[in-house]
């Protein structure tokens, strides 16, 4: 009896592994949803911590601790977010400029969240009700004018820019570091 052939011809394997197409690089490993909603949660816990640290100091404030605790939160929440992301997502762009972006707004959001705690504690938790029934900014317009001078109060974007290049530096410096699987 012969012996029976197989239906599919055997093939032999490439020498060697072909590129992706379009230049794409290979999967960097790591998790940058997760790192991203991981930044989130933290820096909203960063933020909270800091409108408690504003509620409860606020009566013992000079202008200039104020802004130091400002610049010094952006500057925290930002390498906190910048930390966690570049440890968690590797080497992925979106979640870097994503980090960045979280730890602008945690700096921006501890700040005005802050301001109707204040407000709540040297007025009344009504006063602060009528007031954002009357003006549902006024936080975010506390954050943007300087109070001394009805200008602007360029400490509020500095922070801001702080937070986001603390974030995406610290993001890089780590994702870059991390070996690509």
């Amino acid at each position: 009896m012969q012996p029976m052939q197989s239906a599919y011809p055997m093939h032999q394997a490439p020498q060697f592994q072909a590129a992706p197409p379009f230049g794409r690089r290979p999967n960097a490993g790591g998790h940058p949803v997760g790192a991203v909603f991981l930044g989130f949660f933290v820096s909203v816990i960063v933020s909270m911590l800091y409108s408690g640290l504003i509620l409860a100091t606020y009566k013992d404030q000079s202008v200039t601790t104020a802004n130091t605790l400002y610049l010094g939160h952006a500057l925290i929440n930002g390498a906190i977010v910048g930390f966690l992301i570049g440890t968690v997502a590797h080497r992925n762009n979106g979640a870097w400029i994503s980090g960045a972006i979280i730890a602008a707004l945690g700096a921006f959001f501890g700040y005005t969240n802050a301001i109707p705690l204040v407000f709540a504690d040297a007025e009344s938790p009504g006063a602060v009700w009528d007031l954002v029934r009357y003006e549902p900014f006024w936080p975010a317009k506390a954050w943007w004018t300087d109070e001394a001078t009805d200008g602007v109060d360029w400490f509020s974007p500095l922070g801001l820019l702080l937070a986001a290049a603390a974030a995406w530096g610290l993001a890089y410096l780590i994702g870059s570091r991390r070996r690509q699987v």
